[in-house]
């Protein structure tokens, strides 16, 4: 009898601790988290845009006169300040020469009476008279080579010119369209916005751009400018995109089919492993000084592998996005709270924090 009971004792005091220890792990459950941060939601806007060369220009003579040649081709690259249509300027030569001349000459007697004016020979108002002559005579010279550059049609930027009617022997006129001049190096798309979205695009927001042909892929651009009033008719107002357009596959006039995400309100972004549902609606769990607290939330969006949720949460909340199926309100977890601040490698893209030594299976 005295051995059973000696036994029984070192039995009891052995089960004791043993009994304890699985309640002390049920305690604490360790769990994947994240912290919250917040983004604008995103309405895709769908519009057709026109497109105009980044620059571009149509080229009419200044002055009537007969064309003696044209010095290009349709379609041609040219630079800023290539001749490209050159009239008669037989004329404005002459012109030219007879304006030097009257120059030269004023010139001369202003410096003979400014040579004898102190010695009282020429009279202060015959120099004052000398001057203003020189003076006119260098006006008329600028203005016969004004005309005389007004008889050739330069690029006034490099781009790629049009075609023409005008033919060596044809007279021009200031009203005759010559040709035209584009920069194709990048193109400008208008398009309308709903007035529902003003202050939500920005300049610099991206903008998806597709052709109606399948053989030119889609090309991104990037908001330049926004329109400053909505127009009353069909309540829009309009926003320019700049695409590149360095390969020269694209052309002033196209239409294209715009695609902008809108900036929206700001919500709470999540793992959508972090958002659950009930018979309540969706919820979330936030860790609130080291245990579990369910919330209520609205999801308003879904994104690539992320949820924007609206509820009582605000940036730099803790959320359980792994390790969910264990949570009830006021359990105690467990996390890494060094990796909230330096997300391990592999975990970046989603922002999420896994504790240590828990597998991506538990």
């Amino acid at each position: 009898m005295a051995v059973f009971a000696v036994m029984a004792a070192i039995t009891g005091c052995s089960e004791e601790p043993q009994s304890g220890a699985p309640a002390a792990a049920e305690r604490t459950v360790p769990v994947i988290v994240e912290p919250l941060r917040f983004e604008h939601a995103r309405t895709r806007v769908e519009a057709v845009g026109t497109s105009r060369a980044v620059l571009s220009a149509e080229l009419y003579p200044v002055t009537s006169g007969e064309v003696i040649a044209v010095d290009f081709e349709p379609g041609q690259l040219v630079k800023a300040g290539d001749v490209l249509i050159e009239l008669d300027q037989r004329e404005e030569e002459l012109a030219v020469q007879a304006a030097r001349l009257r120059l030269e000459d004023a010139e001369r007697l202003y410096d003979r009476y400014q040579r004898s004016a102190d010695s009282g020979a020429v009279l202060p108002t015959a120099l004052d008279a000398a001057r203003t002559e020189a003076a006119t005579a260098r006006v008329e010279l600028d203005r016969a080579l004004i005309a005389l550059d007004d008889r050739t049609i330069e690029a006034v930027f490099d781009g790629h010119v049009g075609a023409t009617e005008v033919d060596p022997g044809d007279r021009v006129n200031p009203d005759m369209l010559i040709t035209t001049l584009d920069d194709r190096s990048a193109l400008l798309v208008s398009f309308d916005i709903p007035e529902a979205f003003i202050g939500e695009l920005d300049v610099g927001d991206p903008v998806r751009l597709e052709t109606w042909s399948t053989s030119i892929p889609a090309v991104t651009g990037e908001v330049v400018d926004i329109g400053s009033r909505v127009d009353p008719g069909n309540r829009t107002f309009v926003a320019r995109a700049r695409v590149d357009n360095a390969d020269d596959r694209l052309r002033p006039g196209m239409s294209f089919k715009v695609n902008v995400d809108v900036k929206g309100e700001r919500f709470a972004v999540i793992s959508e492993t972090g958002v659950q549902w009930g018979t309540g609606g969706a919820y979330v769990w936030s860790i609130v000084d080291g245990n579990a607290k369910r919330i209520p939330v609205q999801v308003i969006q879904r994104r690539e592998g992320r949820v924007l949720v609206d509820g009582e949460l605000k940036n730099g909340d803790i959320i359980v996005v792994e390790g969910t199926q264990r949570m009830r309100n006021g359990v105690a977890v467990s996390y890494d709270t060094d990796d909230l601040a330096r997300p391990r490698r592999g975990q970046e893209a989603s922002g999420a924090v896994r504790p240590k030594g828990l597998s991506a299976l538990d």
